[in-house]
């Protein structure tokens, strides 16, 4: 499941890269045609957004090495500085983003269940968070349970398949629907409470349960499902 916040081994590794530094430090990559000075840096340890960058990098890298001609040269090094710009650009973001979660969590922070063992059709989604007014105050703590019935009958404007399923299948089919249903269910309900807490709104308003809304086509959650505040 996506995390909500920057896990604390990857806030440890973008902390410990100085951003004024990897301008020269991805400069002395391309100009050396190696890009170790840039995974001793444990870039690749930041997170997916800036590992992914970080291999756009290195392959560009590889191509601008393999490349003989002055033409294919210039055109490889330009696409090799475009992806220097991008993985500077995507540190820089994650950098902001750890600032900004560092910040907010001096007044407030929300955390999730870990998934069940098995899921029924009534899905049920708790988020747990403390939150105060000021860095002074002492922390208040609260939970919101977020409710969702899953709808299991077939969509039958799909293909269906020739022979009928067993009823294990059918079972097993069933669950993982439900499976990926409620981690749906529970990434927009972390957001949601934490996007609460960002408008400067009360903790002590939250309800305690909330039953998701779906969109009124699909009728399957959508983004806004779980905005239980502007309901």
């Amino acid at each position: 499941m996506e995390e909500i916040y920057i896990p604390q081994d990857q806030r440890a590794a973008l902390a410990a890269i100085d951003a004024s530094d990897l301008n020269g430090v991805i400069d002395q990559a391309i100009l050396e045609e190696r890009s170790g000075s840039l995974h001793s840096i444990r870039l690749a340890s930041c997170g997916p957004y800036v590992a992914t960058r970080l291999e756009h990098f290195d392959r560009a890298l590889a191509k601008h090495r393999e490349a003989k001609a002055p033409k294919k040269r210039m055109e490889t090094e330009n696409t090799l500085r475009r992806a220097g710009y991008d993985l500077i650009s995507a540190v820089e973001a994650m950098k902001q983003r750890m600032e900004k979660e560092q910040k907010e969590e001096q007044l407030f922070h929300v955390d999730g269940q870990i998934p069940p063992y098995h899921f029924s059709q009534r899905l049920t989604a708790r988020v747990n968070y403390r939150w105060r007014k000021t860095v002074d105050d002492e922390w208040n703590h609260g939970h919101i349970v977020f409710i969702h019935d899953v709808d299991l009958t077939p969509d039958y404007r799909q293909p269906q398949p020739k022979r009928k399923p067993s009823v294990a299948k059918q079972q097993e089919d069933a669950q993982q629907k439900l499976s990926d249903t409620w981690t749906h269910l529970m990434m927009i309900s972390l957001y949601s409470v934490r996007d609460y807490f960002r408008e400067g709104r009360d903790g002590g308003d939250i309800p305690e349960t909330y039953k998701a809304t779906v969109d009124p086509h699909s009728r399957l959650l959508n983004n806004h499902s779980a905005q239980f505040w502007l309901r």
